[in-house]
Order: C-alpha cells, then sequence, then structure tokens
C-alpha cells in the first residue's frame, strides 16, 4: 500500500512539473506621448477583465515602451493595456463611457465597446512569444 501511494504521488508531482513554462514579451510602439506609465494585464478566459493573473507597469521612451511576462504555462491568454497618462493608476472614462486614455489588446482588434475574450485570445505554447500592441 505505501509504495502504491509513493507512486502515485511521485506521478502526480511528475506531471504537475512537466507542463510547459515560457515568456511573453508585449511591446507598444506608438504611444502618443512618454508621459505616465502603460499598464498591462494577462488574463485567462476566467477572469478576462476581471482580476488578471499578472500585471505590469512600464515607462515610455519615444513612444515605446514593453514588458516580459515570466513564468507562464502554457494556455490560452489574453492581454490588455493601457496608457495611464496621468498617473493615477487606473484607465479613465469620459461620462458617456468611452475612454479617455489610449488602449490595446492582443490581436490588435479594435471595435466599438470593451474587448471581448474571442477577439484578444492567443496560445502560449512551450516557446517565447512576442506581441505587438498598437494603441
Amino acid at each position: 500500500m505505501k509504495t502504491t501511494l509513493l507512486l502515485f504521488v511521485t506521478f502526480i508531482s511528475l506531471i504537475s512539473y512537466s507542463q510547459e513554462i515560457s515568456s511573453i514579451k508585449v511591446t507598444i510602439e506608438n504611444a502618443n506621448s512618454d508621459d505616465g506609465t502603460v499598464g498591462y494585464a494577462l488574463y485567462n478566459k476566467d477572469n478576462f477583465m476581471g482580476m488578471p493573473l499578472k500585471v505590469a507597469n512600464s515607462e515610455i521612451k519615444d513612444g515605446k515602451t514593453s514588458v516580459v511576462f515570466e513564468n507562464i504555462a502554457s494556455g490560452t491568454y489574453a492581454i490588455l493595456c493601457y496608457h495611464d497618462k496621468n498617473g493615477n493608476g487606473k484607465m479613465d472614462f469620459e461620462t458617456n463611457g468611452m475612454p479617455k486614455e489610449s488602449y490595446g489588446s492582443s490581436n490588435n482588434i479594435m471595435a466599438m465597446g470593451p474587448p471581448q475574450w474571442e477577439d484578444c485570445k492567443f496560445e502560449l505554447k512551450d516557446e517565447p512569444i512576442s506581441l505587438n500592441i498598437r494603441f
């Protein structure tokens, strides 16, 4: 019985460690100013537009900024980002709900209304990937 239990625990441990880990580099090259920072958020389907899996902020130099999300398991993800021009730590909106600050998403789909999971999702496998997002 102890041997069977030990083999089972070892097997489960190997499965959890065999999950592929990689990274996602995200670059923006068209910020309209170097004021403030750009906030990036990494999501999966379950938390899209809610609490992100990971967040990062980056300064802007000559309209360019980038971050790298490290140690990300293979899977399906989406990235949303915004230019926090005034440095208040949140995206600002007009009274009619339109964004006051530039924003973008993985796959660069810009439609009326908030980003949709199906438009933003991408696959991360066992190789690092690089994404360019446009505001």
